[in-house]
């Protein structure tokens, strides 16, 4: 089964650059241009999750797994002395990733079930203040990373980055930060995702009946609520989103649990070499969803998307167009 994971990687992985580098890139332009029917602030969130995701289409999927899958080509990157920087910059990015999921889910819930805090919580500016937080913390909590990897790559047949001594990966003080360090991302963001999102289900069933009971038995179904149907995309956004995060990454956590546990156990087991790797691929492949999430789930942004696509051709035909008509004016 490793082997053959092995094999599927030399292709899941390119095929994943080749698609997550034009989507992300898409996806900033569309939402760039402010006309998909979403709010400024939740705009703004969804714009920094698609940057996050570019830069581990990058740091990650780049530099780190087409090295194992093309290491004839890329020989020379074990001169370059500074793996432990790419270290810090990719887990620092992988965790603004995360924790922009996070912040995105409370400002809908929010949004959705405190009606009297959204006008303060659930604008632009309050989201750029929370992000510029977020990311400041998630920088400083990486940067142990620098000291505790060595600034060498490693290039093996099937492993690529940093060095980790065995006199470090054993030791109280590397376990105690590693376990901190997975307990902050994925499994605190994970908590907080299932819970916000428990409860702005249990506010939204409490709030159909209320409205239902008011409205009157005779008109369900005869008339659209239209503070109800004004609420559903943002409604539908947020579970998509959410829902595929803890899809995406619940492989990963349990792995991570996992290695953690027969580490401090000593327990041999080669059932975390499989895990590991699926828990990369799938990871890795979140990167990528969002552009679909948002054209599946938003009419407006697959108006916009088709706009964008079709720009292209529309330029190209007007500017044919008036080249033609000064000499059709001349004749």
């Amino acid at each position: 089964m490793l082997w053959i994971l092995y094999d599927i990687q030399k292709y899941y992985y390119p095929i994943l650059v080749f698609i997550g580098l034009p989507v992300n890139v898409m996806t900033l332009v569309i939402l760039s241009r402010g006309k998909c029917g979403l709010s400024r602030c939740v705009t703004h969130y969804l714009m920094l999750m698609s940057v996050t995701d570019l830069l581990i289409v990058i740091l990650d999927l780049i530099m780190r797994r087409l090295p194992v899958i093309f290491s004839s080509l890329f020989w020379f990157v074990v001169k370059i002395k500074m793996c432990n920087i790419h270290a810090v910059l990719l887990y620092a990015v992988t965790d603004c990733s995360v924790w922009y999921t996070v912040a995105f889910t409370i400002d809908r819930y929010v949004a959705i079930c405190c009606p009297k805090l959204k006008p303060k919580y659930c604008t632009k500016k309050k989201a750029s203040v929370i992000i510029a937080m977020l990311t400041v913390i998630c920088c400083l909590k990486n940067i142990f990373w620098y000291f505790i990897l060595g600034s060498g790559y490693t290039l093996l047949p099937y492993s690529w980055f940093c060095y980790i001594t065995n006199q470090a990966f054993y030791t109280p003080f590397w376990a105690t930060i590693q376990s901190l360090h997975y307990i902050l991302t994925p499994g605190l963001p994970f908590c907080l995702i299932l819970l916000l999102n428990s409860l702005t289900i249990r506010h939204i069933l409490v709030a159909n009946r209320a409205r239902q009971r008011i409205r009157g038995p005779s008109s369900v179904g005869n008339q659209k609520d239209s503070e109800l149907e004004s609420r559903k995309n943002s409604i539908v956004l947020l579970f998509v989103v959410s829902g595929n995060f803890i899809l995406l990454w619940v492989v990963f956590m349990a792995n991570s649990i996992y290695v953690r546990i027969a580490v401090d156990n000593f327990i041999v087991s080669y059932i975390s070499q499989y895990t590991q790797e699926i828990g990369f691929m799938l990871q890795l492949l979140s990167c990528c969803t969002n552009t679909f999430i948002y054209a599946v789930t938003q009419r407006k942004f697959r108006e916009d998307l088709q706009y964008v696509l079709k720009y292209p051709t529309t330029w190209i035909t007007r500017s044919i167009k008036h080249q033609e008509e000064p000499k059709n004016s001349q004749l």
